[in-house]
């Protein structure tokens, strides 16, 4: 951080002050003057709050998405397959079983081993060609979202909220003060909260696995030089089996928890493959905490724009991209 500070001054300086502008957004009682002229505090947090929980979700897309496109350079644009994939099976498991736990163990096991089909079948014979790569996984996306739709039919699906998790929950912070003097309190779904702490957990898992352990030192070092690596006894191909295969799994988390909160649906694998593209360029390649800074910005940007200037919400996420490639074109936490 104190690098930062002294190589960037000026951008350090406006973080600072964009920082302090939204936490006084968020925890001062707004003036009347305010209100008119952006609208009601309710409506800003609940923007702002549902922009944070989307991050949460575009983070465990992504999260798999740069594990296996950043850091194992395995170009794989069906990734958005895997999602809605995740996203059915969770549904089948939930509708028939009631368990919603059940559906993320069920999600995540079956996802992955079409994970490991893919990398064993497909990317083992291609490694290095990055152009082979993406046209395999884009006709394979194809096929996958016409099996899905002949499967599952274009209906839209939503996965049923246990009931321990319905309703809401009241947050410490002020919305409005009524005419008696008593303060009005956001009330939030918990169970937006509770898939985001989990991601959250799920993200800081990943980096200490990738930093702090020896497995994580085992795929680095397989990614750098894979052949020295293997000259030391390790068996990398199955260690970037078992990569692939958790990024794929995460994938099929992501899409329970966005059959959760969200809809399952055709299509909705192309819009979560370039959400996840989006992310991992700005976040940075390879890397999980930039995966983490890219799908909060994402997030909130989307549901910020949504809400303010709605007409040009998807033009304010691509304008981030382009500002972040023209700037930082690494992205703004790169692995180094």
């Amino acid at each position: 951080m104190s690098r930062f500070v002294e190589r960037h001054p000026a951008w350090a300086l406006i973080s600072i002050i964009a920082v302090a502008v939204m936490l006084w957004l968020i925890f001062a009682v707004w003036p009347p003057g305010l209100e008119q002229a952006i609208g009601r505090k309710r409506v800003f947090l609940n923007a702002l709050f549902n922009g944070i929980t989307l991050g949460g979700l575009y983070f465990l897309v992504a999260s798999g998405f740069t594990l296996i496109f950043g850091l194992m350079r395995n170009v794989n644009l069906a990734h958005g397959s895997l999602y809605l994939f995740g996203g059915y099976v969770g549904y089948a498991i939930s509708s028939s079983t009631g368990s919603w736990i059940l559906s993320f163990i069920v999600a995540f096991i079956l996802t992955a081993l079409v994970g490991v089909l893919l990398q064993v079948i497909v990317f083992r014979r291609m490694e290095g060609q990055d152009l082979r790569q993406t046209m395999v996984t884009i006709g394979l996306s194809i096929v996958f979202a016409d099996l899905m739709l002949w499967a599952c039919g274009g209906d839209f699906y939503q996965i049923q909220t246990p009931n321990w998790l319905i309703g809401p929950v009241e947050l410490p912070l002020v919305t409005a003060i009524k005419s008696s003097g008593e303060p009005v309190y956001l009330r939030y779904p918990s169970v937006r909260l509770v898939i985001f702490a989990a991601s959250v957990v799920i993200g800081v898992a990943m980096w200490l696995a990738l930093n702090r352990t020896r497995i994580g030192m085992i795929v680095r070092a397989g990614v750098d030089d894979r052949d020295i690596l293997a000259a030391t006894g390790v068996r990398i191909q199955l260690v970037f089996v078992a990569v692939f295969a958790f990024g794929a799994g995460l994938a099929g988390i992501a899409g329970v928890v966005g059959g959760t909160f969200q809809s399952l649906s055709p299509g909705e694998d192309i819009r979560f493959l370039l959400a996840s593209l989006v992310v991992v360029i700005v976040g940075g390649m390879g890397s999980i905490p930039g995966a983490a800074l890219g799908a909060l910005i994402i997030g909130l940007a989307e549901q910020l724009g949504s809400v303010y200037i709605p007409t040009y919400a998807i033009v304010v996420t691509f304008l981030i991209m382009v500002l972040v490639l023209a700037i930082r074109p690494q992205g703004l936490l790169a692995r180094r």
